[in-house]
Order: structure tokens, then sequence, then C-alpha cells
């Protein structure tokens, strides 16, 4: 999702982000993947594709390339705060199966949500993995997140398994949530309503001055 005239900018996630990742992760999961695993997915997964969502300090590294061009970009320095360290306020990604993408992980700064940034970044992956052509998307989330869960249903997933206890800590149920065809005319057009809603809000909520203090905290 494109948002040039917003100071928000989602693109593709880099070695040097992951520090920044492993704070949102472990503020966010009870279960939080180890810094390796991320390493992995950037540097030998070709199925996996990762963003991160930040302020627009520079022009961002598109979320297009593949092959070569992706792991250069994964290399690269990246814009950050005076500190030189990269700001992240969100990130998210999934594997391209066959023709099936499955989010794997979508997490948002605890501070920082409720303002539309970890929608920004599930737009970004359906548009995404419909653009590397995946029929549809898929992926678990625990029974008891209904805050994900009303997410995932405001873009139509639906409910078509439960993985009984499987997550490790708890040994909580998860749902297993699909899209329809994403490149149906009619999802192609709830799409279109759901980023012009979604462009709305996000220039409500993501002013330059509470970025700026974003970047502050």
């Amino acid at each position: 999702m494109n948002l040039p005239d917003l100071p928000l900018a989602v693109e593709l996630m880099r070695l040097v982000h992951i520090p920044a990742i492993m704070e949102i992760e472990r503020a966010s999961f009870s279960l939080p993947w180890p810094e390796n695993a991320y390493q992995y997915e950037l540097t030998q997964n070709e199925l996996a594709h990762y963003y991160v969502l930040g302020p627009r300090l520079s022009p961002p590294a598109p979320v297009r390339p593949t092959g070569w061009r992706r792991l250069w970009q994964t290399l690269r320095p990246a814009p950050g705060a005076e500190d030189g360290s990269p700001i992240v306020w969100g990130y998210g990604g999934f594997w391209l199966l066959y023709d099936e993408a499955h989010i794997s992980t979508l997490g948002v700064r605890p501070e920082w949500r409720g303002r539309g940034w970890g929608e920004l970044l599930l737009v970004t992956m359906l548009e995404e993995a419909h653009r590397l052509g995946a029929r549809v998307a898929t992926l678990e989330v625990r029974v008891s997140n209904m805050p994900a869960q009303s997410l995932y249903l405001k873009y139509r997933f639906e409910q078509v398994g439960r993985r009984k206890g499987y997550y490790a800590d708890n040994r909580e149920d998860a749902l297993i949530m699909t899209t329809p065809a994403l490149a149906a005319p009619d999802y192609q057009a709830l799409m279109a309503a759901r980023r012009s809603e979604l462009r709305r809000r996000l220039a409500k909520t993501s002013s330059r001055q509470k970025l700026a203090n974003a970047i502050k905290s």
C-alpha cells in the first residue's frame, strides 16, 4: 500500500532491523521467536517475505525485490534514530508456499497499537501475496486473541480448522483462518474499500508530530 503523502513507510525487513524487532517480539508474544530465526528467514529461506513499518525518514527500500536483489536489501543500512539504531514500530511476514501465502507473524509495539499500523502491515502482505501469485492467504491465531481475529475477519479470513494444543506455553488451541481467492473481483473490491478507509484513518492518527514523539520515545 503506497503512502507517499504520509510519514509512514513499509519496507523490506533487513538484518539491521532484528534487534528492534526482538524488542517488539518479546513484548508481544509469550513464545517469542529467537533472533537466529529471523536471521535464517532473511538470509536462507527463499519462501520468506518480511516487512517492517517505521517512519519515512528517507526513501524506503521497495517491498518487491526478489532473488539476489532481495538479499542485498536485507544487508544494506537502514534509516534510524539519532543514535543510528533503526526505528521499527511493527513488522510482519509470510511464507509463499506454492499458491498459498502463510502469514507467519504480525506484531506492533504495544504502546503504538490501535492506530491502524497492524492493519497496514496486513494489507501490505495481502497485496504482495497476490502480486507474487498466491491464490489465498492463511494463518493460525490463538483462540483467545480476539483483537487479531477481529482484524482478520475484517479482511474476510474465515475459520477453516482448529489445531488442538498448538501453543506450547499453555496448550491453547489455534484457529486456522483463510481468505477467499485473493484475485476474485469481489475480494479485490473489498481490498480497495478497506485501503481507502485505512488511508483516512492513518491520516488522522499518524501526524508528523505524533511520529516525531514516537521517534524520541
